[in-house]
């Protein structure tokens, strides 16, 4: 459908995008729309020459890099010539003098709380509220709905008490270890009460209180009888829910009937990578999402079960603290919302020269606007702030470019200057390299650094291209860079200031069904100092909470300033496989693992604009997929055909065999189409070649030009 559009001033501006703005955005705030229209038209036609220049540099950049390992074949580890011709280039910049961030008004789930982190594609509605509402998740549910219990009934509908024991039992245990009684274990308590304002734990006629009295918060209900205890432990608290008649507490003798961990601390509500949003349409649904959470307004009404249901955003929790006054306790994760970069333009708006605006501007503007309306009621940032998360910057020059466009959306929308917050997201190799001085350029705005391994792995591979045939994607977590990589992460952002002022991030568990897995795992994330990492439901994140009672990431983080920082020598080693005499069944084996799961998410994302999932894998084990999944399977083989470990032909061959597997993998989804019954004429499959074949050309390797192409493709043959 072709799109219509509404001229204002010089801008040309889509009819359901500025209908958008006018009648929903700009409501019931200070800013008419013919002055955002008149501000917005200025700072677009002002900064989107400096967006091109940087994509440019860019481009120019990397023919460099790509002409230097031609010239200089199997020398990639003369790592001083390699560094000195990186200077050369502008690539690497000279490190400037330590300094300190200086962010300020930024919230306590920033600097003071550590916990899970929820990315969300804030294009989906219920999804969203979940995840908002994610604050607050029933341990017990999370303990029993998963593989970390257990028992015969594990995958059933019917009810197994000695599963529901097991985790009774599972959760107590973890309470003697992290809030114990003084005398006793909590497996033996039969009452719970406040006496003289304190927590009173009954074994019978035996009386006990906690070895540290200082955990006990508040509660709800009466003293004598009380229907719910609060505890806290580094920061982060529990709820503990006593009600005998309920069904879940047959079982309990003190009448417990659940366990609430306070879980998500921080969401972010993402526009980028999860999301499949092409146009003025999509970005309306993006923006007005975004807009009813700020309003506190979101709702969505969904079938389940037969019944008719509706979800909205949960209002805050509230007790009676133990000094006896009313305690609230914030009910929903601080809300963050992931902008996209500076590569990608939209066709919503047209400049005066005919040309898309940069999809970043545009994002800039629109998501602090919605947030004008959180500014004035201060129910998701106590502090008044507004936290965007900023990806795929690469080096300084772009996150000060980053600074330029929110100092400019400040400008025209009345905010007091730093109001924005950015949060860097250091997945591109340029960025890692530079890290320091990335942060330099956004020190009066930066609360939050984070690695993200898919997209970083991606743009290694991408960015060295030339210098030779990458290791197997398996072997990428354990080689040199990939370590380097992420203890820089913390080793620099430690450095710059922001233990208590910022966060310290690291990326997902693309497993959801395996907690027990994630369980054993993801706590290195909290060793290796970060005070937040990403979890890809509520689920695991009340699970994954339970890790950062057991480490105070705050202690840790004090540890970690004393090492070593890691090498950037390190960091700059290339991946490259000092063998590959790979068998054929080897390579065919790595070929078929990536090409099954990047058929299984473009299907989903082309044809039904679907932009994050969970995408069974060869062997039926479903991963998280996003665009940063997509970008490091393309990218490597697209690099393994390029040095001829396989050829072309073999690879489409695989390709179609494992469009064979994914179309059976989803024949129980309706809306489904097949890829296997028609391969020349499947724009799906045919986006996925391109993504592998035309890999090499895109810029860094990103996914979206090709994706974003190719959906437009599909949505006008469905219009």
């Amino acid at each position: 459908m072709k799109e219509k559009y509404i001229k204002i001033n010089n801008l040309k501006v889509s009819e359901e995008l500025l209908n958008f703005v006018n009648n929903e955005l700009l409501k019931e705030t200070q800013i008419s729309p013919q002055n955002f229209w008149k501000g917005f038209d200025k700072t677009a036609h002002e900064l989107s020459p400096r967006n091109d220049q940087l994509i440019n540099i860019r481009e120019t950049i990397q023919k460099k890099i790509d002409e230097w390992h031609i010239k200089n074949k199997g020398n990639h580890n003369k790592i001083d010539d390699y560094k000195k011709f990186l200077i050369d280039i502008g690539y690497l910049k000279k490190e400037g003098p330590d300094f300190k961030i200086e962010t300020d008004n930024v919230d306590d789930e920033i600097t003071q709380i550590a916990g899970p982190q929820l990315v969300v594609p804030v294009m989906n509605a219920r999804y969203t509220l979940n995840a908002a509402n994610a604050r607050w998740v029933s341990l017990y549910d999370s303990l029993y709905g998963t593989n970390i219990i257990e028992s015969e009934e594990g995958g059933s509908e019917r009810y197994d008490p000695n599963r529901g024991q097991e985790v009774i039992k599972y959760v107590r245990e973890f309470f003697d270890k992290y809030i114990p009684i003084d005398g006793t274990s909590w497996k033996n308590i039969t009452n719970l009460q406040i006496i003289d304002k304190e927590l009173a734990i009954y074994k019978d006629d035996h009386k006990y209180k906690l070895k540290d009295i200082n955990k006990f918060v508040g509660h709800r209900g009466e003293a004598s009888k009380p229907e719910a205890i609060i505890l806290q432990n580094n920061k982060l608290h529990f709820e503990i829910i006593i009600n005998p008649g309920a069904f879940s507490a047959a079982h309990d003798i003190a009448g417990i009937s659940d366990i609430i961990a306070e879980s998500a601390i921080s969401t972010i509500c993402d526009n980028e990578d999860s999301v499949a949003a092409v146009d003025a349409k999509d970005k309306v649904i993006c923006y007005r999402n975004w807009l009813g959470l700020m309003k506190g307004s979101l709702k969505v009404e969904f079938e389940k079960n037969g019944k008719i249901l509706e979800r909205k955003l949960n209002p805050d929790r509230s007790y009676i603290s133990k000094t006896g006054k009313g305690l609230k306790l914030h009910g929903r994760s601080l809300l963050l919302i992931r902008n996209v970069g500076h590569l990608m333009k939209n066709s919503s708006i047209l400049l005066k020269d005919g040309s898309e605006i940069p999809e970043g501007i545009m994002d800039a503007f629109f998501t602090t606007a919605a947030a004008l309306h959180d500014i004035k009621k201060r129910r998701n940032s106590r502090k008044g702030s507004i936290y965007i998360v900023k990806p795929k910057m690469h080096g300084p020059e772009e996150t000060a470019f980053t600074d330029l466009i929110f100092t400019k959306v400040e400008e025209v929308l009345n905010l007091k200057k730093f109001t924005c917050k950015i949060g860097i997201m250091d997945e591109e190799r340029r960025t890692s390299a530079n890290l320091k001085e990335c942060i330099r350029t956004l020190k009066n705005r930066v609360f939050f650094i984070n690695t993200g391994f898919l997209d970083r792995t991606g743009d290694e591979m991408h960015t060295s291209m030339e210098a030779g045939p990458m290791i197997k994607k398996g072997d990428m977590k354990s080689s040199k860079w990939i370590k380097a990589y992420e203890n820089n992460n913390v080793d620099v952002g430690l450095k710059c200031g922001f233990l208590g002022r910022a966060q310290i991030g690291k990326g997902m568990w693309a497993m959801p069904d395996k907690m027990k897995e994630m369980m054993g795992e993801k706590i290195n994330h909290l060793k290796a100092g970060a005070n937040c990492a990403w979890v890809p439901s509520p689920t695991a994140a009340s699970l994954h909470s339970l890790h950062y009672h057991q480490i105070n990431i705050f202690d840790e983080q004090k540890k970690i300033l004393g090492r070593e920082q890691a090498k950037l020598d390190d960091l700059l080693t290339i991946p490259i496989a000092d063998r590959t005499n790979w068998s054929v069944d080897e390579i065919n084996t790595e070929i078929s693992n990536s090409a099954q799961t990047l058929l299984g998410y473009v299907v989903r994302w082309i044809d039904q604009g679907i932009g994050c999932s969970k995408v069974p894998d060869i062997n039926n084990v479903g991963l998280m997929e996003d665009r940063a999944t997509l970008r490091i399977s393309s990218q490597h083989i697209a690099n393994w055909v390029h040095h001829g470990i396989t050829t072309k032909i073999q690879v489409i061959e695989i390709m179609k065999e494992m469009a064979k597997i994914v179309d059976e993998q989803n024949k129980d989804d309706k809306d489904y189409i097949k890829m296997s019954d028609d391969f020349n004429n499947s724009i799906a499959f045919c986006t996925a070649c391109d993504l592998i074949f035309k890999g090499k050309e895109q810029p860094s390797g990103y996914t979206e030009p090709l994706l974003h192409l190719n959906r437009i493709k599909k949505k006008f043959i469905q219009n």
